[in-house]
């Protein structure tokens, strides 16, 4: 079986990093042990990064860490430019960059899905390959 590319959002990549025994966090191990191959875009990393240290009492991680940890997420993922990305049905005009990063994902690497916690995007699963975590988790447990 083919290794699945998947777009994980932000608000993946935070719950996996800042509790790494929930489905998020099994989702970033599973990627970690080369079960999953992971797109991201510059988008998703600084918008990580701007988020990471309001978040630094759940993940103790201090700056020159979160930095570290960036540096890596960006040498494992597959880094790609977003398309720019507008969809009568997208409700945050902020989530047109994650939208394009699927989009951009499945044009170039024939992504598989983009995992989001976000309703905003998850609203739009019925025109595109949008799921929760759970629902992955679901769909393809055991990997990794």
């Amino acid at each position: 079986m083919a290794t699945l590319r998947v777009v994980l959002d932000t608000n993946v990549l935070l719950s996996g990093i800042a509790y790494p025994a929930s489905v998020p966090g099994r989702i970033l191990g599973a990627w970690h042990h080369g079960a999953l191959e992971v797109l991201l875009s510059p988008y998703i990393l600084d918008e990580l990064r701007r988020v990471l240290p309001r978040l630094q009492h759940r993940h103790h991680l201090t700056p020159s860490e979160i930095d570290d940890l960036l540096d890596i997420l960006a040498i494992q993922a597959e880094l790609i430019a977003p398309n720019l990305a507008s969809d009568p049905g997208l409700r945050d005009p902020d989530d047109g960059p994650v939208l394009g990063t699927l989009l951009a994902a499945i044009e170039s690497f024939g992504a598989d899905y983009l995992i989001t916690g976000d309703k905003d995007l998850l609203a739009l699963a019925e025109h595109y390959p949008i799921v929760t975590p759970a629902q992955f988790w679901a769909a393809h447990a055991p990997i990794g």
